[in-house]
């Protein structure tokens, strides 16, 4: 992951080392999906969670498409 102070960043960033763009993600979403995704693991009855539920958790934040599909 790399962070990046703007979409035209990312762009130049991916066209100086001819990389392709992969998935962009805002700040929010970032900070939402890290809440949604670790926010109980230090829980005593944590539990890894299902791909369903791990999908729900990426879809809950936006993130969709074939990037983000697990399953």
């Amino acid at each position: 992951m790399r962070l990046f102070r703007s979409e035209e960043d990312v762009d130049a960033w991916c066209r100086a080392r001819g990389r392709p763009r992969g998935a962009v993600l805002d700040l929010e979403q970032l900070q939402a999906l890290a809440r949604l995704w670790y926010g109980d693991r230090l829980d005593s009855d944590w539990r890894p969670r299902s791909v369903a539920d791990s999908q729900a958790i990426l879809d809950r934040v936006g993130l969709t498409g074939p990037f983000w599909q697990l399953s």
